[in-house]
């Protein structure tokens, strides 16, 4: 009889190990039985606004409970603006399993959306989903993809038009750009329109990669009166090459984000890129702790826009500052940078 029970006794214990002994998804790092996540990010480049946006994103998970390291576990993948590492990492990310995925930029995006088609996907950093095809709508997206534009085109006409009204020997802009990133053409026209209504010319100067941005800058040396360039990865990465020869030439430097002009051009319309992120951040979290589909979450745009200018890009670019640039700036405490 007694070795009837010991053996009883040796099953029993031997099941409860095998129950706490295997792990999943439902249990978090002390067994207390806490919901556990996985997500991947795929990021096209690495530069100072999408890594901001990447920032932003994980710290609306961690204010909710989401932390890295305890109940969530991050795939952090960076293409290094190669389409084909951009490819690989969606087709990789498509054959594993998480519980949501963010493509930021719109390459990265665009392959995420072509891959995967059942798990939620959020995109940020991206200029014109409804052109690039990653929703239907803005409004009810539909299927399993919705998240964040950083692009408002009244940012990109503000821009312009505060070019020609403050720099009035400004006749022609010129833009370094790369025409295989449909994000930058798109922001390409939107500027060259709102210029042309000014009666000021836009001239590119094409590149295909990063290591061709220093000599496109150079070439519109005497042909361009100020430098504008877009959200466009390829050059972002190497802005530090543009800021190198708008301040050696005294050539005002206009960006499309506020971390390139904290970096050293000298104005721009917009927003903090990590606010753009934690705003993705917080669909993120209603996807996962709430049960929404993306289906149903509009896709958001900035809509708190202000000018922002850097006053040490503006001495090394030759530019003199008037009361009435400053005059412009809403919030200039925080937008002025010094």
């Amino acid at each position: 009889m007694k070795k009837k029970m010991l053996a009883a006794l040796l099953v029993s214990a031997a099941a409860l190990v095998a129950v706490t002994g295997c792990g999943s998804k439902n249990d978090n790092a002390s067994g207390s039985g806490a919901k556990r996540y996985s997500i991947a990010i795929s990021q096209y480049v690495e530069h100072p606004s999408l890594d901001a946006t990447r920032e932003g994103f994980l710290a609306a998970l961690k204010d909710a409970g989401i932390v890295e390291g305890d109940n969530l576990k991050v795939d952090m993948n960076k293409a290094q603006a190669d389409a084909g590492n951009n490819l690989s990492i969606a087709q990789k990310i498509a054959s594993e399993d998480y519980d949501l995925v963010l493509g930021i930029a719109t390459p990265s995006a665009l392959a995420l959306v072509q891959e995967e088609k059942e798990k939620p996907v959020l995109f940020a950093a991206v200029t014109d989903p409804l052109k690039d095809k990653i929703v239907d709508s803005l409004d009810k997206p539909g299927g399993n993809v919705s998240g964040a534009s950083d692009t408002n085109p009244a940012a990109i006409t503000q821009l312009m038009d505060f070019i020609a009204g403050s720099f009035a020997d400004v006749k022609t802009v010129g833009m370094v750009i790369n025409e295989g990133e449909s994000n930058a053409v798109i922001m390409a026209d939107y500027a060259e329109k709102a210029l042309a209504a000014h009666g000021i010319k836009l001239i590119k100067a094409p590149v295909t990669g990063t290591s061709e941005v220093s000599q496109a800058a150079e070439s519109l040396v005497g042909r361009a009166d100020a430098l504008y360039i877009a959200l466009d990865n390829s050059v972002v990465s190497s802005v530090d090459a543009i800021i190198k020869v708008a301040n050696d030439n005294k050539i005002p430097f206009f960006s499309s984000d506020r971390d390139t002009v904290e970096a050293g051009a000298f104005a721009t319309v917009g927003f903090k890129y990590y606010d753009h992120g934690y705003q993705v951040g917080q669909m993120a979290v209603d996807i996962l702790k709430n049960g929404k589909k993306p289906a149903d979450m509009k896709v958001t745009i900035p809509d708190k826009l202000d000018l922002i200018l850097n006053l040490k890009a503006a001495q090394a670019q030759g530019i003199t500052v008037t009361d009435e640039m400053k005059g412009e700036v809403k919030d200039q405490s925080a937008n002025i940078i010094e």
